[in-house]
Formats: structure tokens, C-alpha cells, sequence
């Protein structure tokens, strides 16, 4: 037994606890792994290297991937999707293991119905955005990274007087945001999946500063659409798969609420910090158990499905029931966060 896996998209806390898993659970079985570099770029251009049960046994604590990753999208054009299925079959796979969210699931779901490559998903976004699955591994670190971040920022919001605006990563899912403001005793947390009250928060603030709290912190997600703004993108270019790069959104309800409450206020933009660093012990958790269950997919050669966490279970789904609709925030969570936003 020959296996490959890759890891494309944005980097999350907990990919190398997945490889680790994937790896050991193979090596058990006495099959092989080899670890594609770079996304789907690799089975394209032929990259790749060997994947060691006692080399990657200690890669868990490690933030990343040790493979890399990119947005490459092989169906770009037909030629690298024929590449890319030569090269598979030139190796003498047997299956192949694409963790990642979901353009990179939606790939592998393509290259199993078309092309009949033998293909498991593992789902991953810190966005916790994806169909099927209850969360993904890199939500729980992103989120504590926000808090801490957070946590720093209101003792130098509360010594200047100042609000503070931190902006937050999510795209068109506001699951960051929200758990993110309820974790930090945020004073407003706007998110894509609620319309923008802006003369709400800035009475919300003016209010607590009028009670004698001097300071006000405010989390928004970075796809939140303000009254007729829309979204903010940062760049007018997209990705491979049609994503366009947003950002911005803190600076501007910075502005806004400067401008109705004339109390200094400033913006956090957390980026790409909110996707570093070492996984959180939950994180390594999850991703260790989907890694196993995807693994023993591949055994039992169910291929064409994905691994998901359904309450506390690992369970798996058909790839076409995973990708292509985004899972928005539960509402009545943040029903729970606007308890704080009277």
C-alpha cells in the first residue's frame, strides 16, 4: 500500500498532528507514505518525499505543515490535470490523503468522481467554516490566540482611554469573531452573519464610558459588510480559486466610531498571526483522531469521503456533501454574545 498526502490552502495549527497520524496508522498496516510539497503543486509538478513513521513522530507540537502549502488549483487548466493523474499512477498510488478545506476537499472530490482516483478528505480551516463537520482542527488555537492578543491589547486601551477595534480573520463566517468576543468580554462583536448597528455601538460605548469604564475593545471579522460599503477587499486580485483577499473592515468602524463618539480609537489587525504558532492541545487531539480515521478509510478503501467530528465522534461523509456551502456561525450563539451588547 502506497500513500500520498498534501496539504493545500491557508497553513493551520494541527496539519503536522494529522500527518503524524495519517503516517503511523499506514505504517501500521505495513504501507508507505509520501508527502506531496506545496498543495496540489506537488502531485502537478512531481514533488514529493518520503514520509517515516519515526520521522514524523514528533512533529506534533510543530505549527504549520512540514509539507507546505499553496492555492494551487489543478483545474485550471486540463493539462495539469493530466499531470497530475500521470504522476499519480506513475508513483504506483494506491490512494491519496488532501487535508484541507473547502477548495482543496473539492479537488479531491473532482479528481475521485472524473478522473476515479482513490481519494480521502480531512477537513481543515481555522475559519470553522466547512459542511459536516462540528469544528476544525486550528479553530481551537486561533481563537486562543485571539484572546491573548486581546487580553494585551485592553491594558493599552485602558490606559490611553482609548476604543480598541481588532479585526479578525473568518472570511464569510463570523465563528472567529464571535467566540473570539465572547472569550475577551468584548464590549460589541460585529459578524457577516448579522447586519452592522453602528449607531448601536457607539451608544454601547458611550454608555459604559458614561457607567466609568474607560476603555472599550470591539472584535470584528474581517467579512463583515457595512451599511452601503459591502465587503472590503484589500486587493482587486483574486485566487486560483476565485477568493478575493479581504481586509480593511477594522480601519474603517475604527473611523466611524471616532467619528459619532469622538473617543480615540485605533485597529488591531490580527492576520496572519491568528494561523501561528504551535497547535493547542485540543487541536493536536482532533487532528490526530481524523488523521487515524482517514487512514483506516483508506484500508478499507472508502474512498470519495471525508472525515468529520459529529459531537464527539469521528464519522465520514461523501466529499460532494462536504464542499461547496460554507457553514455560517450558529446564530444562536451569538444570540448568547449579544447578552453583553445591552
Amino acid at each position: 500500500m502506497k500513500v500520498g498526502i498534501l496539504t493545500g490552502g491557508g497553513d493551520c495549527p494541527g496539519l503536522n498532528a494529522v500527518i503524524r497520524a495519517v503516517v503511523r496508522v499506514i505504517h501500521n498496516a505495513g504501507g508507505e507514505c509520501i508527502g506531496f510539497l506545496d498543495g496540489w503543486k506537488g502531485p502537478i509538478e512531481g514533488n514529493w518525499v518520503p514520509l517515516k513513521a519515526i520521522e514524523t513522530d514528533e512533529i506534533i507540537a510543530r505549527g504549520g505543515t512540514i509539507l507546505g502549502s499553496s492555492r494551487t488549483n489543478p483545474y485550471k487548466s486540463e493539462a495539469t490535470v493530466a499531470k497530475l493523474v500521470a504522476n499519480y499512477k506513475t508513483l504506483g498510488l494506491d490512494a491519496l490523503v488532501a487535508i484541507g478545506g473547502d477548495d482543496t476537499l473539492g479537488v479531491a472530490m473532482k479528481l475521485h468522481d472524473e478522473q476515479k482516483l482513490n481519494t480521502v478528505g480531512i477537513p481543515k480551516t481555522i475559519d470553522n467554516d466547512l459542511s459536516c463537520t462540528d469544528f476544525t482542527f486550528g479553530f481551537d488555537t486561533s481563537i486562543n490566540i485571539v484572546m491573548e492578543a486581546v487580553d494585551r491589547i485592553r491594558t493599552t486601551a485602558e490606559s490611553h482611554r482609548r476604543v480598541m477595534v481588532i479585526e479578525t480573520m473568518g472570511r464569510n463566517a463570523g465563528w472567529i469573531a464571535c467566540f473570539s468576543g465572547i472569550a475577551t468580554a468584548a464590549d460589541f462583536t460585529l459578524v457577516p452573519e448579522v447586519p452592522v448597528d453602528i449607531e448601536k455601538m457607539c451608544h454601547v460605548l458611550l454608555e459604559r464610558r458614561a457607567a466609568g469604564k474607560r476603555y472599550g475593545l470591539i472584535i470584528v471579522s474581517e467579512g463583515v459588510k457595512l451599511p452601503k460599503g459591502g465587503m472590503i477587499a484589500k486587493t482587486s486580485e483574486i485566487d486560483e480559486f476565485g477568493h478575493e483577499r479581504l481586509g480593511g473592515v477594522g480601519d474603517r468602524v475604527a473611523e466611524m466610531i471616532q467619528e459619532r463618539t469622538k473617543i480615540e480609537t485605533r485597529c488591531v489587525t490580527l492576520g496572519h498571526l491568528q494561523r501561528g504558532g504551535p497547535p493547542s492541545a485540543y487541536d493536536r487531539v482532533l487532528g490526530t483522531r481524523l488523521g487515524i480515521h482517514a487512514a483506516q478509510l483508506v484500508i478499507k478503501q472508502q474512498f470519495g469521503r471525508m472525515v468529520a467530528l459529529r459531537g464527539l465522534h469521528i464519522v465520514d461523509v461523501p466529499l460532494a456533501e462536504a464542499v461547496g456551502t460554507n457553514r455560517t456561525l450558529d446564530l444562536a450563539i451569538m444570540e448568547e454574545a449579544e447578552e453583553f451588547h445591552k
